[in-house]
């Protein structure tokens, strides 16, 4: 899933790993982290101006005047400044090392652990960060765009890396939290579809309401998860990853409401938009498949549309989880 959602991996550089085995996700990230790094490396380590202060010899910058007293830095022919330094010590760079030296400490080999030492070498002058109080809101520019992906896989790795209370072993979750998987699980779609059917036409789109006059305050944005299309047929796919798929009700099986309301209207204002041309607009809930004994496989006729109800699952080999992406895109488009 790493692979297809983080798309820019198959960019130069990153296509060896689709053809090494990792025996889990640290492995992955570190292997990512690596070549990523490796590359910022010769690019040149991001700087920043950052305020020391320290005592002295020659006086350099501001004159900090009460530290320099307190400190009693005059006896030693010194005083207290602070200046402004052009260093690699920038918050994002403490971010890389942090993660390095988190994953030293993972369940990854000992290969990937000696590629992490040779990066960390051109980190000395760079401090590290508590994991628990990192910043991750970060702003970044045409100045420092090229950390944006090292970043997100610094975060993946530090919020799926625990300490264990028993053996004081670091080991990866089974992942970040619901919501972060939830994002994961539509760039995995999404990538997944526009790298294996290039002959479709896929995009995370937003869809205009049809409205009868321009009056549209407050009305909320309908952006698709996955639309894909070809002609005059046109898939939009709503991805849900939920740890429960359906609900009870008076003992009986319902799907939830909320869900299939936000894909009836997606499907509904694409098809006025389309309306005066030839056109076949679809919609799928597409449910990552849960435990749960009675699971949605249907087909609905709605107001002249096909609505389906589909689960994936994900708890088998990438052949089989391939399988089901394309007989969707097979049964829709063939």
């Amino acid at each position: 899933m790493l692979s297809y959602a983080f798309s820019v991996l198959n960019k130069q550089g990153y296509r060896e790993l689709a053809t090494e085995s990792f025996k889990n996700a640290a492995e992955l990230c570190a292997a990512i982290l690596h070549i990523g790094i490796s590359h910022q490396i010769k690019r040149g380590l991001g700087r920043n101006y950052i305020t020391e202060t320290e005592s002295v010899s020659s006086l350099r910058g501001k004159i900090d005047l009460s530290q320099s007293i307190k400190t009693q830095s005059i006896l030693k022919n010194q005083m207290v400044c602070q200046y402004d330094d052009f260093s690699v010590n920038t918050y994002m760079n403490r971010i890389l090392k942090t993660t390095m030296m988190l994953l030293m400490h993972a369940d990854i080999s000992r290969i990937r652990k000696k590629e992490l030492r040779k990066v960390l070498v051109y980190f000395d002058a760079v401090d590290g960060l508590d994991v628990r109080s990192i910043n991750w809101n970060l702003q970044f520019n045409r100045n420092n765009h090229t950390y944006s992906m090292l970043v997100s896989i610094c975060y993946l790795v530090v919020k799926g890396l625990l300490q264990t209370q028993s053996d004081g072993k670091t080991r990866l979750m089974e992942f970040v939290d619901e919501k972060n998987m939830a994002r994961l699980y539509e760039k995995f779609i999404l990538e997944y579809y526009r790298k294996e059917h290039p002959y479709l036409d896929v995009c995370s789109s937003r869809i205009m309401w049809q409205l009868d006059d321009d009056m549209n305050a407050m009305l909320p944005i309908m952006q698709t998860d996955i639309m894909l299309s070809k002609d005059e047929k046109i898939l939009i796919i709503e991805a849900k990853y939920y740890a429960r798929i359906t609900r009870s009700r008076f003992e009986t099986k319902t799907l939830y409401s909320n869900n299939l309301y936000q894909l009836f209207a997606y499907v509904k204002n694409k098809e006025a938009e389309l309306c005066g041309r030839p056109h076949e607009v679809s919609g799928m809930l597409l449910y990552a498949r849960t435990d749960e004994e009675i699971l949605p496989d249907y087909d609905y006729r709605m107001s002249g549309n096909k609505i389906s109800v589909r689960t994936l699952d994900l708890g088998c080999s990438f052949e089989k989880i391939k399988a089901q992406f394309d007989s969707i895109a097979y049964d829709y488009f063939s």
